[in-house]
């Protein structure tokens, strides 16, 4: 384990609309996880700042109390390559590198949001979780976070001699995996329409249960709405359209199926997590639906899924406790 350096620390998590901002004071001889000391969350529009480093600024000059935070840790909403990120949907560049002369830090760190988020596991409490099944999990052995939102995030927490490093993936953009004849036939319908048919694109994300849900009508010749992602969810839950009922099961059967495979795939024996936006909604009929049968159904190695927990996390800030983390255990 690092030790932390004493002062302040800049987090932040930052969205295409919306960027959240927190100081955090790290204590020398801390505990990883223990002592969090981060201050109330300041929300900001990203389109009140042309750059990320006016909003820093302004952030700074109303919160800092004249104290110079020695380092900031920053979460985007993209792909993250040499400490840059270049938003998809806002004008803003993140760039660490170029952050750190420009504000006075020590150390800028830019992580991808969803590395973030695997960096929190270890520390989130029963509060913050709901069970979906399974054993204790193995301490020490991986742990992976599987996330349904406007994309679909995925990204595993490694911990050997010590050491974490949390691994970033695109898995979101592997091949849809077909689980039956019906999932084959609906698979087929999206295949005419896209091309390629991604877990993102064909069922594990707002665009993905949308297309799910038009692809699922068109195999059962029914004649439906349009709906976007909250309105098939809501139309699900409340029983009021079959169509969209169906879709929900789907997309819950697709999710065990993806995160079984994903389970494997890490040897993520220390427990698979779910989050991102969508999942929360819904965690009784998660709970109730073909999501953890079809997480263990892998053949002969059932035995090995049966034994990995999978939970939901339900906490709302769940970045900060990953930054927070990422800040403790990184020492520059």
């Amino acid at each position: 384990m690092n030790i932390g350096k004493t002062g302040q620390i800049l987090l932040a998590d930052i969205g295409g609309t919306n960027a959240r901002f927190a100081l955090s004071r790290s204590e020398l001889g801390q505990e990883l996880g223990q002592g969090d000391q981060s201050g109330p969350i300041d929300y900001v529009k990203v389109a009140d700042f042309p750059t990320v480093r006016e909003a820093i600024a302004d952030v700074l000059a109303r919160r800092a109390g004249g104290e110079q935070p020695r380092r900031a840790v920053l979460a985007v909403a993209g792909p993250v390559t040499n400490n840059r990120c270049v938003m998809t949907n806002s004008p803003w560049v993140i760039d660490g590198n170029e952050l750190q002369p420009a504000l006075g830090f020590d150390s800028v760190h830019v992580l991808n949001d969803f590395e973030v988020v695997a960096w929190s596991l270890p520390a989130l409490q029963p509060a913050d979780l709901i069970p979906l099944g399974g054993g204790d999990g193995l301490p020490g052995e991986p742990l992976l976070v599987v996330g349904p939102g406007t994309g679909f995030g995925v990204s595993c927490l490694v911990q050997r001699h010590g050491a974490r490093l949390a691994v970033v993936t695109e898995a979101g953009h592997a091949t849809l995996p077909a689980e039956n004849e019906r999932e084959e036939r609906v698979i087929a319908r999206l295949r005419r329409r896209l091309g390629h048919v991604s877990i993102e694109r064909g069922a594990l994300s707002g665009s993905g249960l949308q297309n799910l849900y038009e692809a699922l009508a068109e195999v059962d010749g029914a004649q439906v709405p349009h709906r976007d992602a909250a309105g098939i969810t809501k139309a699900a839950l409340e029983g009021s359209c079959p169509v969209s009922r169906a879709t929900l099961e789907m997309f819950c059967a697709i999710l065990g199926s993806v995160a079984g495979n994903l389970a494997v795939t890490f040897g993520a024996r220390g427990g698979v997590y779910v989050a991102g936006g969508i999942v929360p909604r819904f965690p009784e009929f998660l709970t109730a639906s073909a999501f953890r049968p079809r997480f263990e159904a892998k053949g002969r190695f059932q035995d090995y899924l049966r034994n990995i927990p999978t939970r939901l996390v339900i906490k709302p800030d769940a970045s900060f406790v990953g930054l927070k983390m990422f800040a403790d255990h990184n020492v520059d």
